[in-house]
């Protein structure tokens, strides 16, 4: 398999990433089971430039930490790519492979946790050790002003990372956060298959996540 390089590779941990004893007892693990996996922290996607930027909670087994790209791979994706090409942020078709072709335009997408977790379910602890990747990762995307948080946890990281308090920024879908230097941030319910095959989170209430930053975008800075 293919794997998808970094767009912003300096800020990436190494592949045996120490960090999270428990993490990579889990790693260990697949490496053994799945050698042809990718079975590693999973780099960002999309574009350096982008003034948009996604922050997910962590890979799927069977998703990312399979294909060693964001999303890609599992149900997750399926609609989040497919929102993404709706609004015009992906060039090429997602076929659910690291080599389809496709390619992002604006938009960069990062994760709160970098390695699998067992059962998708990080601890506070490891969330914190891994918070330095996405702090660096958001540092040195000069024109992201506008940033959506997959999830409360994802919601938790971007707050601290972009220098917002939690008690003053509660997570909700569609929620909006001003952060002290002018950066937005839109909070959306995660689109894992729980949640959509729940109806917590429909396709429209997704787009409307999207729709909202295109237009925070077209406002521009305000006081």
């Amino acid at each position: 398999m293919n794997f998808a390089p970094s767009p912003i590779p300096t800020t990436e941990p190494p592949r045996d990433c120490p960090r999270c004893p428990r993490l990579v007892g889990l790693r260990e693990e697949l490496r053994r089971e799945h050698p042809d996996w990718w079975n590693a922290p999973v780099p960002a996607l999309g574009d350096p430039r982008a003034w948009l930027c996604i922050v997910g909670l962590a890979p799927g087994k069977h998703g990312a930490n399979r294909t060693g790209r964001p999303f890609t791979g599992d149900y997750a994706g399926d609609l989040l790519f497919a929102t993404l090409a709706k609004f015009g942020f992906t060039r090429g078709t997602y076929e659910a492979r690291p080599d389809d072709g496709l390619a992002l335009d604006g938009v960069i997408i990062c994760n709160s946790v970098k390695c699998l977790p067992p059962e998708n379910k990080p601890t506070p602890e490891e969330v914190r050790t891994c918070r330095p990747f996405l702090q660096g990762q958001v540092d040195i995307l000069p024109n992201a002003r506008v940033f959506v948080a997959l999830g409360q946890i994802a919601h938790q990281s971007a707050v601290k990372v972009l220098g917002g308090r939690l008690p003053k920024a509660k997570f909700g879908h569609l929620a909006e956060h001003r952060l002290p230097d002018g950066r937005m941030l839109i909070d959306s319910y995660h689109c894992s298959r729980y949640n959509t095959n729940t109806g917590r989170l429909t396709a429209a209430m997704f787009e409307a996540v999207f729709a909202r930053a295109l237009e925070l975008r077209e406002a521009g800075p305000s006081d």
